[in-house]
């Protein structure tokens, strides 16, 4: 997704700390429009289409954790964005734990919404096919997307307009109607590896600060995200209320002032080091003399 005005913000974009934004299945890096545009001011926000998703390539494979973390990697290192702060909802949290587990060399923060740490069933696998098969595909308009999403799908929580906006905002149209900008058969791909895994060793090599986010209503429950929160070296909690799965779409007020606040205090030791740095190379070169050393001196989808 392209980044904002720059020119809006007074900070230059070369001196934000990095942001990357990481949707879940089904979803794509659109969805985080609003996030961004409230991180921008302070920080490099972008997000990035998942292969499979979006405006991505839609290739054969793979699709195994293993790729999806090669694809996120290569975000964070050809956009410049290291060391990032990797926002992730459901998939995209899986993610992006398993990048700051393999290159914390890379990553200054993590926010984990919504994911499960424990292995999931592999009855809750074939419940996922039989739900992505009774999709009534094509839908005749966007309007039916967001009706059947949002209240008419047997899977829906509860009755959500964010749920359907969600999933309009996934579709694109075509000859016959409105379909997915996904195929659902790569999306069971991707989920398929993962789900009968835990990933609690992974958590644990987790070693930057990490934000462990659920909805009230949402699949991760309570215990097990205290849980993750005591196995994360440096773990955080934030519950959000009247809020389920999608709760960066349900409650994005709430949503958004979590995240701010984690990263704020997350990067705050590198953002003081950082200014240290700067106004040391400035009294260097209004010629103030040598700057002394310690002056220059951070079932889920």
């Amino acid at each position: 997704m392209p980044e904002l005005e720059p020119a809006l913000f007074p900070v230059p974009a070369a001196e934000r700390p990095g942001v990357l934004l990481l949707h879940g299945l089904l979803g794509r890096a659109s969805q985080w429009a609003e996030t961004a545009r409230r991180l921008a001011p302070r920080y490099r926000a972008l997000a990035l289409d998942l292969r499979g998703h979006g405006r991505s390539d839609k290739p054969e494979g793979p699709y195994t954790p293993e790729a999806h973390v090669a694809d996120a990697i290569a975000a964070v290192e050809q956009l410049d964005l290291a060391p990032a702060v990797l926002v992730g909802h459901g998939m995209g949290a899986l993610v992006a734990w398993q990048c700051a587990a393999r290159r914390p060399d890379l990553v200054a923060a993590v926010v984990i919404c919504d994911m499960r740490a424990s292995a999931q069933a592999e009855a809750g696998q074939r419940a996922w096919a039989q739900w992505l098969g009774s999709w009534p595909l094509p839908f005749a308009t966007l309007a039916d997307v967001r009706r059947w999403f949002a209240a008419e799908d047997p899977w829906a929580e509860r009755p959500s307009p964010a749920r359907g906006d969600f999933f309009a905002e996934a579709m694109a149209e075509g000859e016959d109607g409105w379909r997915p900008l996904h195929r659902l058969e790569h999306m069971l791909r991707s989920r398929d590896p993962w789900i009968g895994d835990a990933h609690w060793e992974e958590l644990a090599r987790v070693h930057c600060p990490a934000l462990v986010v659920r909805g009230v209503d949402g699949e991760l429950g309570r215990a097990e995200a205290q849980e993750m929160v005591r196995v994360l070296p440096r773990g955080s909690y934030a519950e959000i209320p009247d809020a389920g799965h999608l709760v960066p779409w349900e409650q994005p007020a709430a949503w958004c002032e979590a995240v701010e606040r984690f990263v704020q205090e997350a990067l705050a030791p590198r953002v003081r080091a950082g200014s240290a740095g700067s106004a040391a190379s400035s009294r260097a070169q209004l010629g103030h003399g040598p700057v002394p050393a310690e002056a220059s001196g951070g079932s889920c989808w």
